[in-house]
């Protein structure tokens, strides 16, 4: 592996020299050393370990390294034995070496990570650090938290879980502990709601100084620009119902045309006129001033009147929901509401939505009732999340091949650790045929051998549709299967317990086991040998997904622990990674009599269409990065003035001052200077966040139009800059200018500031919810991209 350490480098790892550090560090930590050691004994050894203490000019200071990481390793691997009966391998305590060195650590399905993050975690929060577990969902924080604390209450270190179901006072408990798990979405979502606190006491989350990611690839890389949203009770506008209806009667090829990769769509010249007609528009395409009138609006369904260029929004929106958001592929329909799909996951995306114009598009085509949008109130993505923590290493089974992004975007790298029994996994060639129904009859065929041997099966499908299909030609062909996807999501337990079982056939997305093993012979292992004698489990992978990673992940349910197992992929040059990888590409081959293509240049090709995936995977990634880096920058000042008007008495001091009179006469009514100060930050806090939440729905706008504005100017990331930083420099401003008003016009007493009388309320309710920002982003295509397409 010497020759290629440069490219190892280039990919974010350097796992011969990481192994080797870490192996000369786990073999200092002998198994035996503290096996006779008392409970006190090794308790001082752990604390020891950490306690690195030098002389600066007279004082003792503590650096908060390590001082003898062998040391640590040894006592945490006998702490682990005797609190939660777990002998930790060899290659757990590598990986908990690299999670404390700040790495991203890739180790195999059922090597142990849980174990080694609870092992990091314990190190960190030794140093006096407080350390937060970030999981995919609340499920495995509350698991987790109940399986790994006894090892902490050994340690005496407080821990607890962050879920849905406790009280603001039970959180704000749990967040003052030492070690603290929660689901991603449930930290973020604390952290907007303490944007807008009005006293310091009422904050919930206390600050973290690491997070340890599990499932990074998918928390840091797959979800990574996913806003977690605030919302308030105000209503916002939803989509024309007239739109809905008349892009439905709109013919392809007349007044739209799809792209052969289905992933954008565009209005035709006809389409445009069609819609003009049917509006009353003069240009769809016009400026306010070629539409006659300073606003350039014109009125649809004998309403508000829209202007032009949000009307070509919403039509694009709606053709978008009408023909490339496809049911059981993208969003499944459940109790009467639109529930988006996972695509990295293949789960429900709980909590999550499209923004408001898509999110009511789709539910007019379903015929749904459509939701109101509301008042945005603050955001935040996920990548931003995680950047606003001082240390953040990260755990997950397919690291490596997200290094690029690992390294572009947290400036992280990655450790492989290699599994502690070699992997007896075999890996065949693709199985590439010329058709999709070739390759589902070939793939139908395959499964009814290999059952019929008695080798468990799990078929990896790329959507809920897909599963269905192939669950449907199983039966047919007289295979007995279960169903594993969004739809059924509750039975994954269940389904995944049994998935080992001899000759047992799963049919599931990309949903099948993210946290949960396949055990071979079922859940108690009681026909494990009989599996064993068959060759382990068989992962049969229906399409290549758009990434090698999640590839690696659905392979990886097999050989887990140095089982036997094997893996195939049967790929069609019709599949949805193909077409839009191979766009222009040109592949001369001849299949076989049943479509068959062997030949070597094909697999290449199929290689070469997964790599462009892959890279315009990253590209969107990085210019939705470049969008979303301005707004955490403005956000960081956002929250940094609201904790000067929390902590000090700013606002009082600014106020009072520019209203003298009315300062002395609350003064000489007696009203008690904390209550004044509390009136005066209570009015600044609102008129800021006000401003803020209007700065966001501003940037909304043009990040939906923002190729329209960008026609013969600049790009639209720079456009998008120049009018988001003109319009943020308005508005601290405008917030103090407002507040100054309100403050000679309110009524203030010792009851504090009585903004409800000049109609200043805060929402009545608010909810929280994840925007799917690029519903198409995997696939290449977003509403944004089509709008932008019309104008190449």
């Amino acid at each position: 592996m010497a020759a290629f350490d440069w490219f190892w480098r280039a990919m974010g790892s350097s796992p011969t020299k990481n192994q080797k550090q870490s192996r000369a560090i786990v073999a200092g930590a002998g198994a035996e050393r503290y096996r006779d050691a008392e409970d006190a004994e090794l308790r001082a050894a752990a604390a020891e370990a950490v306690d690195q203490r030098e002389i600066v000019d007279g004082e003792v200071e503590r650096d908060g390294g390590i001082a003898d990481a062998p040391q640590l390793l040894a006592a945490l691997r006998e702490i682990a034995r005797r609190s939660i009966d777990l002998d930790p391998f060899d290659v757990q305590l590598q990986g908990t070496v690299r999670l404390l060195a700040g790495d991203v650590i890739e180790m195999a399905t059922g090597e142990g990570k849980t174990l080694s993050g609870a092992m990091a975690a314990a190190g960190f929060a030794l140093q006096g650090k407080r350390v937060h577990i970030v999981t995919v969902n609340s499920y495995l924080a509350r698991r987790d938290d109940a399986w790994m604390g006894p090892m902490f209450d050994f340690l005496g270190l407080s821990h607890g879980a962050i879920h849905e179901d406790l009280t603001p006072e039970q959180r704000r408990d749990v967040y003052r502990r030492d070690i603290i798990f929660g689901a991603i979405n449930e930290i973020g979502f604390d952290v907007l709601r303490d944007h807008l606190i009005i006293r310091r006491e009422d904050e919930v989350r206390s600050p973290a100084d690491v997070a340890i990611i599990d499932e990074a690839d998918s928390v840091m890389v797959d979800e990574a620009l996913v806003p977690l949203v605030l919302a308030g009770s105000e209503p916002g506008p939803a989509p024309m119902s007239r739109i809905t209806a008349l892009v439905k009667s709109m013919t392809e090829g007349v007044h739209f045309t799809v792209s052969p990769d289905h992933r954008s769509v565009f209005l035709t010249d006809d389409g445009a006129h069609f819609v003009e007609r049917h509006l009353g528009l003069d240009s769809l395409y016009g400026t306010a001033e070629e539409q006659g009138g300073s606003t350039g609006k014109r009125k649809a369904d004998g309403g508000e009147q829209q202007p032009a260029g949000q009307v070509l929004v919403q039509v694009n929106v709606a053709l978008h929901a009408e023909h490339l958001l496809q049911r059981d592929v993208h969003y499944i329909v459940r109790e009467g509401k639109v529930a988006l799909i996972d695509s990295s996951r293949g789960r429900v995306a709980d909590l999550q939505r499209w923004p408001d114009g898509l999110q009511a598009a789709v539910e007019a085509k379903e015929g749904l009732q459509v939701t109101e949008g509301g008042r945005i109130l603050d955001q935040i993505t996920i990548q931003a999340l995680v950047g606003m923590y001082p240390e953040v290493c990260g755990m997950t089974g397919t690291a490596l091949a997200a290094g690029d992004q690992l390294r572009q975007f947290y400036n992280l790298y990655v450790s492989v650790i290699e599994p502690n029994v070699p992997t007896q996994r075999e890996d065949e060639p693709d199985r590439v045929y010329a058709t999709g129904e070739e390759r589902d009859r070939a793939v139908i065929e395959h499964i009814v051998e290999v059952q019929a041997s008695g080798q468990p099966v799990l078929v990896g499908t790329q959507d809920v549709a897909e599963s269905e299909r192939i669950a449907d030609d199983l039966t047919q062909a007289g295979v007995e299967c279960a169903v594993l996807n969004a739809k059924n999501h509750e039975a994954e337990a269940r389904v995944i317990a049994e998935a080992g079982r001899p000759g047992r056939v799963t049919v599931s997305t990309q949903m099948a086991g993210r946290g949960t093993d396949i055990k071979l012979g079922g859940a108690d292992e009681s026909e494990r040998q009989d599996v064993l004698d068959h060759g382990g489990l068989r992962v049969v992978g229906v399409g290549r997904f758009r990434s090698q990673r999640l590839d690696n992940q659905l392979r990886g349910r097999a050989g887990r622990q140095g089982d036997p197992g094997s893996s195939v992929f049967f790929v069609s040059l019709e599949d949805d990674m193909v077409a839009v990888g191979g766009a222009g590409s040109e592949l001369r081959a001849q299949p076989e009599e049943d479509g068959l293509m062997p030949h070597k240049r094909v697999l290449q090709f199929v290689d070469h269409c997964q790599r462009v995936t892959e890279g315009q995977m990253l590209d969107i990634h990085a210019t939705t990065w470049k969008y979303n880096k301005l707004i955490t920058d403005q956000r960081a000042i956002i929250n940094e003035r609201r904790r000067v008007l929390l902590d000090t008495d700013a606002a009082w001091q600014d106020l009072s001052y520019h209203d003298v009179d009315k300062a002395k006469e609350l003064e000489g009514d007696g009203v008690p200077k904390n209550v004044l100060e509390q009136a005066a930050r209570e009015i600044m806090l609102y008129h800021l966040d006000q401003h803020w939440s209007d700065h966001l729905a501003y940037l909304d706008d043009i990040r939906e139009s923002i190729h329209l504005r960008a026609i013969a100017r600049e790009s639209p990331v720079d456009e998008f800059h120049r009018l988001s930083i003109a319009a943020f420099g308005e508005l601290a401003e405008a917030a103090v200018r407002d507040a100054r008003e309100t403050f000679t016009a309110a009524t203030i007493d010792h009851g504090g500031a009585h903004l409800d009388g000049l109609g200043l309320k805060k929402p009545s309710a608010t909810w929280t919810y994840m925007v799917n920002d690029n519903p198409l982003a995997g696939s290449g295509g977003s509403v944004v991209g089509s709008i932008a397409q019309m104008f190449r």
